[in-house]
């Protein structure tokens, strides 16, 4: 038992690993390639999960659904929805510089999560939304349907570590970092810095949205604390600045690296004594916070730091 125990803590630990991963690209998407700094993640992250929900659950009297489509379609549908939220902030704020952006970031992300509290004919409010469906669950039965949404997580996360290497590596990629590193050299020689920014938050938000949907089926429950700006905005960020910034192989394994700490110190400040308890989630935020100063103290962009593409040539 003891082992089984083990075995499907692991499952849990590599499926919500993988949401933070999908996250961790999102953000490298939008920071890492273009230097946008989104502090709003819970934000765009609640969109998808919202949607999808509402999408792929059965009729309720509480709240907006009843649409019944399958998981793929609702994941699809918070992908759209959490992107054209990211195109409006974008359109309003993309052209302020990075330390106003987080704090306009963050403050339509609390506007969002204050529309799911307060809109209950939409979200039920602060009671949620319970009997989210999974893929495949009438295929799957128990235990099992862990194991099956964890491979259909990770297929997840290949899809999307495989688009955003192809846009790294693309001209579009190159003419994002260019922007970020010097802004007013690639305005100088025709690139619409403007666009491109609008283009790289949209993506980056449609991913976020996509995690946010994946999080909502796996728990099959969702509700307002689901959008904790620590777990969902600050832990991302520590997860790609622990991993690399601008790789997208750092990315991920930073979240992986980050929420590994973040879940096996749950079990020593479980045993911490009753007076230590109630702290014990400071206690958390402590050590993965000293763990990001070792980390960028030995490795300053990171465990696996950005590389650009090599640039082919075409012969004659």
């Amino acid at each position: 038992m003891e082992l089984t125990g083990l075995f499907f803590y692991a499952v849990s630990l590599l499926i919500l690993g993988g949401i933070y991963a999908i996250l961790c690209l999102a953000l490298n998407v939008q920071w890492g390639m273009g230097g946008l700094f989104n502090a709003g993640i819970a934000g765009f992250y609640g969109v998808g999960a919202y949607t999808s929900a509402i999408l792929t659950t059965a009729a309720s009297s509480k709240h907006l659904g009843g649409f019944g489509l399958p998981v793929p379609i609702g994941l699809i549908g918070a992908a759209i929805l959490a992107g054209l939220a990211g195109w409006a902030v974008a359109k309003i704020c993309v052209r302020l510089k990075s330390d106003y952006l987080a704090m306009a970031s963050i403050g339509i992300a609390e506007i969002l999560r204050l529309v799911i509290v307060n809109e209950s004919w939409l979200t039920n409010g602060s009671l949620g939304l319970s009997r989210i469906p999974r893929p495949l669950a009438d295929l799957t039965t128990g235990r099992m349907g862990d194991i099956v949404f964890l491979g259909f997580v990770w297929f997840v996360v290949l899809l999307v570590y495989l688009a955003a290497s192809r846009l790294h590596d693309s001209p579009w990629g190159r003419s994002l970092r260019a922007i970020r590193d010097n802004e007013a050299s690639a305005a100088a020689v025709g690139k619409n810095v403007e666009k491109f920014r609008i283009q790289t938050f949209v993506i980056g938000c449609a991913i976020m949205g996509i995690a946010g949907g994946l999080s909502a089926h796996y728990f099959r429950f969702l509700s307002p604390t689901a959008t904790d700006p620590l777990l969902v905005t600050f832990l991302v960020w520590v997860m790609l600045m622990a991993g690399g910034s601008g790789n997208n192989r750092g990315a991920i394994l930073g979240a992986l690296t980050i929420w590994t700490l973040w879940s096996v110190t749950e079990i020593f400040t479980n045993r911490l004594p009753p007076e230590w308890a109630t702290r014990s989630s400071f206690i958390r935020m402590l050590l993965v916070g000293l763990l990001l100063q070792v980390v960028l103290q030995r490795f300053r962009s990171g465990l696996l730091p950005e590389k650009s593409p090599p640039v082919k040539f075409r012969q004659e």
